[in-house]
């Protein structure tokens, strides 16, 4: 299962979030990151983060991303948005087809 956090900024706090980046911990070893990935929009700034783990430590890593995000609480024009996707055999699984 995947854990995808994006979040959105204007570019005039570009700098404010990048100074946080720079003071968050490593994920936990249960969990491996990709990202964070970046794009410039006419909206501003937009991040996506791919955290892969194992769905019995879904609850600890989506802790894990939400402290995350706290970090940038009080950046002017900050928001995020966690979700949580399945890999289709876990998916089976939850309907009773595996």
């Amino acid at each position: 299962m995947v854990i995808i956090n994006a979040m959105r900024f204007p570019q005039e706090s570009a700098e404010k979030v990048g100074k946080r980046f720079l003071e968050i911990v490593p994920p936990p070893d249960f969990m491996s990151m990709k990202g964070p990935y970046i794009k410039g929009t006419e909206e501003g700034i937009r991040a996506v983060e791919v955290f892969d783990l194992d769905e019995t430590k879904l609850a600890l890593g989506l802790d894990y991303v939400t402290q995350r995000c706290v970090t940038y609480f009080g950046i002017p024009g900050f928001t995020y948005e966690t979700n949580v996707y399945f890999e289709a055999q876990e998916s089976l699984k939850l309907i009773g087809l595996a």
